[in-house]
């Protein structure tokens, strides 16, 4: 990257910080009324390949019904990736795909589920928050591993299936380090907007199964993302 790219690159950084700063005043962890009747979740995925020097990404949304955990709907979008992959603004490079594959779905989900954060991030503006404002509905971030915040190390829980530590960084708490499984490795949560940390850890632990660590509608997100590039990079 030459000194030109490098000073535009800054340039696109420091936009998207004032957008993630005013964004994040909005935010609201208190339940909204779609969280306490929950009927269609949605779980959320991208995932990435190069072709002759292009980016490509594609997003599934695979939506279950809450309580029987059936799948009702999915769908996907794929498109050419714009913007550059940069630590803390990942919502600006996933957001058009994401966006674009929610519009196709023909059941409205009450809640969105991410495979990413949203308040466990620097400006509180993860993956699963900045979408929200989109899509006007509860988010949950789920991440495989943490994204470390202000140097600062996260307490994991107790070997025993549901038991959780908060991440608190400058007194406040930004997430959870949950284990949805005894003897398999924690998992990072944290509400995306209009929803409570109580109300995010209900949920995640309700939508886990045997087969996984991470809630049904994700994992299942995260197979049809792959299986899709698989098809598309062969």
């Amino acid at each position: 990257m030459n000194n030109e790219e490098k000073q535009s690159l800054s340039i696109e950084i420091e936009k998207f910080k004032t957008i993630q700063t005013f964004l994040s005043d909005k935010i609201s962890l208190k339940n909204g009324r779609a969280v306490e009747r929950i009927q269609f979740c949605a779980g959320v995925d991208v995932a990435y390949w190069e072709e002759a020097g292009v980016e490509w990404g594609v997003c599934s949304i695979v939506v279950i019904d809450y309580d029987t955990k059936v799948v009702v709907d999915k769908t996907h979008s794929i498109g050419k990736i714009t913007v550059p992959y940069i630590p803390g603004y990942l919502a600006f490079r996933e957001l058009p795909l994401v966006l674009d594959a929610a519009k196709k779905l023909s059941k409205t989900p009450d809640l969105y589920m991410f495979d990413g954060n949203g308040y466990l991030h620097p400006r509180h503006m993860g993956i699963a928050t900045h979408a929200s404002f989109f899509l006007n509905k509860p988010t949950i971030g789920i991440a495989k591993s943490y994204f470390k915040i202000d140097n600062v190390d996260v307490t994991i829980p107790k070997n025993k299936t549901g038991s959780y530590e908060d991440i608190v960084i400058g007194n406040e708490v930004y997430g959870r380090v949950l284990r949805s499984h005894q003897d398999v490795k924690p998992i990072f949560i944290s509400c995306g907007n209009y929803i409570n940390l109580q109300a995010t850890t209900k949920i995640v632990l309700h939508l886990i199964n045997e087969e996984s660590r991470i809630p049904i509608p994700v994992r299942l997100a995260d197979l049809e993302t792959k299986r899709i590039r698989r098809r598309l990079v062969e």
